[in-house]
């Protein structure tokens, strides 16, 4: 018979494993008690995920994260505390000069303004000339908008905000005109000259500029239907004159209703 050897190791694992993952399993019961035990803080979750995030270049392009205070996280690390500094920085180079690119880029954007608004000055004015009211209105082009420029006196009466009824044919044809614009942001200036201004209704120029406006606005909503959603009123009192208040002709300029029609680019 073959002796049995006396070094033979025992079948299984060994003892110490045994033991080392029962208590692996206690501490993992441990600290999930914990976790179930405790409030989980949203924010500062967040907040690690970003600063993580950028540790190991997860954000795009080398991107950077904001925490809830306002801290520049980047690489786990703060690295601009003053954000209205770096805002104000943007485009521009280190001796705060626009830089090259961003100057091109912006440079682009007005000139297709400019160009949008051109096209849509030349057919406005097409149409008023068909309705036979091109030389009551001045049309203007900018890069952000068209402005049509209507004569205080032709729509109101003196100190009044009621629309003359023989001033309701220009306003048609206005209407008509821009009524494809009606998606585009259209905002209605109402004008005044200095000469201080007081009644029982109105009280000051500011007020008798904004209800002129308003009763414009209003014509078009009521009238030609014209989107609330994208048309205003307000009102400009003295504060943007286009010509002198020293004389009568100066003040006549003054006192008008602005339609202002933005463009796609800003719109």
């Amino acid at each position: 018979m073959a002796k049995k050897q006396e070094d033979e190791a025992p079948a299984g694992s060994p003892a110490w494993m045994a033991t080392f993952s029962d208590l692996m399993n206690l501490l993992l019961c441990f600290f999930v008690l914990l976790f179930s035990m405790s409030s989980t803080d949203a924010a500062k979750f967040e907040e690690v995920a970003a600063s993580l995030a950028a540790s190991f270049s997860i954000l795009p392009s080398g991107g950077s994260a904001l925490s809830k205070e306002g801290v520049l996280v980047n690489s786990g690390a703060s690295q601009l505390n003053e954000l209205s500094t770096y805002y104000n920085s943007m485009g521009l180079d280190s001796e705060g000069e626009m830089d090259q690119e961003v100057k091109s880029a912006y440079e682009e954007v007005q000139e297709e303004g400019q160009r949008q608004s051109e096209e849509m000055s030349d057919e406005i004015m097409e149409k008023l000339a068909q309705q036979g009211v091109a030389n009551q209105v001045e049309i203007t082009a900018t890069s952000k908008y068209v402005v049509l420029n209507l004569s205080g006196g032709t729509l109101f009466d003196s100190g009044s905000y009621e629309l003359k009824e023989d001033s309701k044919n220009l306003l048609k044809a206005v209407a008509t005109a821009i009524k494809e614009y009606d998606g585009n942001i259209i905002s209605i200036e109402g004008h005044t000259d200095n000469v201080p201004m007081h009644s029982a209704l109105i009280e000051d120029n500011m007020k008798l500029s904004l209800y002129r406006a308003y009763s414009v606005y209003s014509y078009f909503v009521d009238e030609y239907h014209f989107s609330e959603s994208t048309m205003t009123s307000t009102g400009r009192g003295e504060n943007v004159p286009i010509a002198t208040n020293e004389t009568a002709d100066g003040r006549a300029l003054n006192r008008r209703v602005e339609i202002k029609i933005y463009n796609n680019i800003n719109s």
